[in-house]
Order: structure tokens, then sequence, then C-alpha cells
């Protein structure tokens, strides 16, 4: 089976606006996205929701070592907000299934993983 990230990038000010009720419906399409996922052969191996980007911590490199930073690498008005991972032996049916997450979420991307098993 092929690995996949399915990365849900969303901008946080919506998420954050959102009455109890659209959350619960947030969640739900998760629910309903994770059993469909089952169903038709998709093996969920996990996945999580992310705290927003103001709680990340950036470390880069520079030249007297390293710097580490308060907030996301990048200026962005989307950032990733969660993600799956997923093995599929069947990518066109991976898309079909995202579509139902698509619709709530406005956009996810599935990312292959690299295969690094015959290394």
């Amino acid at each position: 089976m092929a690995r996949y990230i399915i990365l849900l990038p969303v901008g946080e000010a919506r998420w954050a606006a959102a009455s109890p009720e659209e959350k619960a419906a947030g969640y739900e399409a998760h629910a309903k996205f994770t059993a469909l996922l089952a169903e038709r052969g998709h093996q969920v191996n996990g996945g999580a929701e992310l705290q927003p980007a103001s709680a990340t911590r950036t470390v880069t490199r520079t030249a007297d070592g390293f710097s580490v930073t308060d907030g996301p690498y990048a200026e962005a008005t989307e950032h990733v907000t969660g993600f799956y991972s997923v093995e599929s032996d069947d990518l066109d049916d991976l898309v079909e299934c995202c579509k139902l997450l698509a619709g709530h979420e406005e956009a996810l991307e599935i990312r292959p993983v690299v295969d690094h098993s015959d290394m």
C-alpha cells in the first residue's frame, strides 16, 4: 500500500469565528470521512488537529548557529490545521473520499510519502 499525508490548510480565523454548531458539524464531517475511508479499504494510521499557527516555534539555521522564533515559518493567511496519515492502494478512490472533507474544509492536499523501504 502507498502512504499519503492529507494536509488540511485552512484560514484559522474562519474556524476561530465558527459557532459551536458549525464546529460540531465540522467534527461530524471528519467522523464521516474516517468512516468512509474504512468502508472503502483505506487505512488511517494517524492524524491530528493542530494548535493554531501562533503556538508554533520555528527553528532556522543561521550563520551563527540557530534561531528559534515564535510563530510560523512563513506569513500566510492559511496554515495547516490538521492532517491524516493514510495507506491506500487506490489513489483515485482516496481522492473521491477526500471530496467529502474538501466540501467542508474548502481545500485539502493529498501528498504521497517517500518510500525508503528499499534503502
